[in-house]
């Protein structure tokens, strides 16, 4: 799958957004090593805590649904009455999230817009430098009995 159609499926993921408080209407579509994409969108909350962004949501489903193997994400989002798009990176918690599950070197995080010739491509460890993983739980394995 090109960056272009990841977008384009984040693009479609948006349109089902829930962000009636913030109207930052958020779509992501998360791609499995072996092709299958999982879509996501914001889902807010009046309370604001139980607020799910879409890159956490196109995740959970994934993980839920057996998959552990990703290759990249595309991620849309702005004003729901946005005439056009801007770049919409993800938060740090969902930087976090998405740091438990891929290669943090290789895996790629594409920030789209409307516009599918506008979007900027990173890899994970461009925006959460020296990320905090599964990796770094080694040391538990000296105090199991």
């Amino acid at each position: 799958m090109t960056d272009k159609e990841l977008v384009s499926e984040a693009l479609e993921a948006r349109k089902m957004a829930y962000a009636p408080y913030s109207h930052h209407a958020v779509g992501a579509a998360l791609l499995t090593k072996d092709g299958k994409v999982y879509r996501g969108c914001n889902i807010e909350n009046a309370a604001y805590t139980p607020t799910n962004c879409a890159e956490r949501t196109a995740l959970f489903k994934a993980v839920s649904e057996g998959d552990r193997e990703f290759s990249a994400i595309a991620i849309v989002g702005g004003p729901d009455n946005a005439e056009h798009l801007g770049i919409c990176a993800p938060c740090g918690v969902c930087r976090q999230a998405l740091n438990e599950f891929v290669d943090a070197k290789t895996f790629k995080v594409i920030l789209g817009t409307d516009d599918p010739e506008n979007m900027k491509v990173f890899v994970l460890s461009e925006l959460l430098p020296l990320g905090f993983g599964p990796h770094d739980m080694a040391f538990l394995e000296d105090y199991k009995a």
